[in-house]
């Protein structure tokens, strides 16, 4: 035995190199496991904790596989409300309501459609319906939300607090939803269609002036946004309200004008590869302001709007003094 380890004990000690090694390895791989879900935890409850505060989503580099699974259907207790569309769940983990879209922070309707959302679910537990996709970019669960089989999409539609907003993948439910919006536009039920009254008689007696986008300057005809669909092809200079905003998942720009979407009468689209070219953040910073918007009007699903590439494109409009 003897001469055996004396022979082999070269091969001995690389042997017992490697499981050293490998013990190293698993149980610092078992930490780092560790620490990498609890900061995934930190990271989806501070998207929620920002877009509480009212500022932008950021967009979490992490893997959202690594978010555990939720079955479809689980049922879950709302620990937290966010905003009118979006809220926590037991663990720290973000739920957006699939078929709606509510007003953040600083919107006219923000308030309404947050403390409506805690008075019908906050610390209850509701059904999560899967939709066409499981999670956004920041790693939130996307699902239809019910409580005692009432479906907490269709109710803020109904009581005028959110717009429907359906993607491709996601149709389930559109039907109704969007009959429920029609009926509550129509008859100004809720903050999202009084607000928009509010909105456009307040523009209305706004005296403003423009130095760049001026007829005399462009030779270009200056026209009201819901005058837009009245001039599909045609280079113009189009004036309104920037009544909402969206940021797609593409990081697309929307600025909708005069109404919420899918009912605005137009919309200025930055794509996400020109929008350095601009002020930072213009959701935020166009967001309620006046403005002109220059170009051809293309239609998009049956709407008017202009592709923004060039800061000159768009000009704020000042009041006189």
């Amino acid at each position: 035995m003897k001469d055996f380890l004396t022979r082999n004990k070269a091969i001995i000690a690389i042997l017992l190199g490697a499981v050293m090694v490998a013990g190293a390895i698993y149980f610092s791989g078992e930490k780092n496991k560790s620490i990498f879900n609890k900061e995934i935890k930190q990271e989806v409850q501070e998207v929620s904790k920002k877009n509480d505060n009212g500022e932008s989503l950021p967009t979490i580099e992490v893997a959202c596989q690594n978010i555990p699974e939720l079955k479809d259907g689980a049922l879950k207790l709302v620990t937290k409300i966010i905003d009118g569309d979006t809220f926590l769940i037991e663990g720290g983990y973000a739920v957006r309501i699939l078929g709606i879209d509510a007003d953040e922070r600083d919107h006219p309707c923000y308030e309404a459609a947050k403390n409506r959302l805690e008075e019908l679910i906050l610390n209850k537990k509701v059904k999560l319906e899967k939709g066409g996709e499981d999670k956004d970019q920041w790693c939130r669960y996307l699902r239809y939300v019910f409580l005692n089989d009432k479906n907490i999409s269709l109710e803020l539609v109904k009581e005028g607090l959110a717009v429907a907003r359906f993607s491709p993948k996601d149709t389930k439910y559109q039907k109704e939803i969007v009959a429920a919006e029609k009926q509550a536009r129509e008859n100004k039920i809720g903050c999202k269609w009084l607000s928009e009254n509010v909105a456009i008689k307040t523009e209305k007696a706004i005296n403003l002036y423009w130095e760049k986008l001026t007829p005399e300057l462009t030779g270009l005809k200056v026209i009201n946004a819901c005058e837009a669909k009245n001039y599909y092809g045609k280079e113009i200079i189009v004036e309104g309200k920037v009544f909402n905003t969206y940021r797609s998942k593409t990081k697309t720009i929307f600025l909708d004008f005069e109404k919420s979407y899918p009912h605005q009468c137009f919309s200025a689209v930055i794509f996400s590869s020109d929008q350095y070219k601009f002020a930072e953040n213009p959701e935020k910073y166009y967001d309620q302001k006046t403005l002109r918007i220059r170009g051809k009007i293309l239609k998009y699903q049956e709407k008017p709007e202009i592709i923004l590439k060039d800061p000159l494109q768009i000009e704020l409009g000042k009041e006189k003094i």
